[in-house]
């Protein structure tokens, strides 16, 4: 099904917000490379033509399938070869509207260490992960060792809306772009944090509970 012209020229705006608040949050690499994309419909995505986003335009979005065709637009060659690592995401996840990938600097710390990021700061709660972000196996950008490591995670790990890409970095996803930036945003400090508390004798976990406390404390704000 085609989406209306409205829709789609909605969702090019929101990849450029979302990029708007990576870079006014820090989150970013010196390189400010990154690659993002917005769920069109159950077979079609939007994805970035450029993987050096700091000035992105709308018009800089390519309109793929979830099978690797371009049917609008032309990709660079850097990002035609990670069509593949948002499809698998689109596919696993019917929910999932927005994906982004960074090399947004602690939490690639954590994905060379091949360390999971504990879940142990309240805006990872928040924002949509209560669980340590799992690391999937490196493989060549693109490839189908790499595409397939993440696709094990989803499966093992139902819940998680992150994974950190071994000596990459790092892949998040939400409801829309904005949600997953959000959640880029809420890793990268996590990250930072638990490098800074390293040198105070390492985080410490939430108390049993914590996540069913939080949600609580939401509804009563939102009710």
């Amino acid at each position: 099904m085609t989406m209306p012209r409205s829709t789609a020229e909605d969702l090019r705006e929101e990849v450029v917000q979302a990029v708007g608040l990576l870079f006014t949050s820090g989150v970013m690499s010196h390189s400010g490379h990154a690659n993002l994309s917005a769920r069109l419909d159950a077979d079609r995505f939007l994805l970035t033509t450029t993987g050096t986003v700091r000035d992105l335009r709308p018009d800089q979005l390519a309109t793929v399938t979830l099978d690797g065709n371009v049917v609008e637009g032309q990709l660079g060659s850097e990002n035609a070869e990670i069509i593949a690592m948002h499809s698998v995401v689109y596919r696993a996840r019917d929910e999932v509207g927005g994906i982004i990938h960074t090399h947004s600097p602690d939490a690639t710390a954590f994905a060379l260490a091949h360390r999971p990021l504990p879940c142990r700061v309240e805006p990872l709660l928040r924002f949509g992960q209560a669980e340590p972000v799992p690391v999937a196996p490196w493989g060549p950008r693109g490839s189908d060792v790499s595409v397939n490591g993440i696709s094990a995670i989803l499966a093992e790990r139902p819940n998680t809306n992150a994974v950190l890409l071994a000596n990459h970095g790092l892949l998040t996803f939400g409801a829309d772009p904005l949600a997953a930036a959000r959640l880029v945003i809420a890793i990268e400090e996590a990250a930072g944090i638990e490098l800074a508390a390293a040198a105070l004798g390492g985080g410490v976990d939430f108390p049993a509970g914590a996540l069913d406390a939080v949600r609580a404390s939401m509804a009563r704000v939102h009710s």
